[in-house]
C-alpha cells in the first residue's frame, strides 16, 4: 500500500479526471483552431455558407442538411415549450409553474426536435461536425487570405 501512495495523490486524480472527459469532448478538437484565437473569425451571412455549400460538393450537402436539422429543432422547441407551459397553467394555474414547464418544455422540444431531424435527414449516417469544422477553415481561407 505504500507504494502506491502516488496513484492516489491529486495530481495524478486530476490527469485521470482530464483524460476521461477529454475523450468525451473528443470533439472539441475540431473546432480548437477556431475556438482559442486572438481574434475572432469575422460574422458571415447565408450568402457565405451558401456559397460555401456549392463550392464544396463533399462537405456543403451535408453542412445544408444540418442547417435544415435545426428548424426540426426549432419548431421542436416551441411547440414543447408553448403545449408544456398551457397544460401546466390549465392544471395548475401557477405563473411559476407555467413558467418552468415551458423552460423545461423547450429543451424537451429542442431535444425531441433533434431526433425526429436526425432520423428523418438520416444524420446519422453523415459527419456533420466535420462539416462544419471544413466550412470554418474555409471561411477562414477567405476573410484572412490564407
Amino acid at each position: 500500500m505504500a507504494g502506491n501512495t502516488q496513484d492516489s495523490s491529486p495530481q495524478s486524480f486530476w490527469e485521470g479526471y482530464k483524460e476521461f472527459w477529454g475523450e468525451r469532448f473528443s470533439f472539441m478538437s475540431n473546432y480548437s483552431n477556431f475556438i482559442k484565437r486572438d481574434k475572432p473569425l469575422t460574422s458571415w451571412s447565408d450568402s457565405d455558407v451558401e456559397e460555401f455549400i456549392a463550392s464544396d460538393p463533399l462537405h456543403g450537402p451535408v453542412l445544408k442538411t444540418a442547417r435544415e436539422a435545426v428548424q426540426y429543432g426549432l419548431t421542436g422547441s416551441a411547440l414543447g415549450a408553448l403545449f408544456t407551459a398551457g397544460f401546466a397553467w390549465k392544471y395548475s394555474r401557477s405563473l411559476h409553474g407555467a413558467g418552468l414547464s415551458f423552460l423545461a418544455g423547450g429543451v424537451f422540444g429542442w431535444t425531441f426536435g433533434h431526433e425526429i431531424a436526425n432520423h428523418s435527414l438520416q444524420l446519422y449516417r453523415v459527419d456533420t461536425l466535420a462539416s462544419e469544422a471544413k466550412f470554418l477553415e474555409w471561411w477562414k481561407r477567405k476573410t484572412e487570405g490564407y
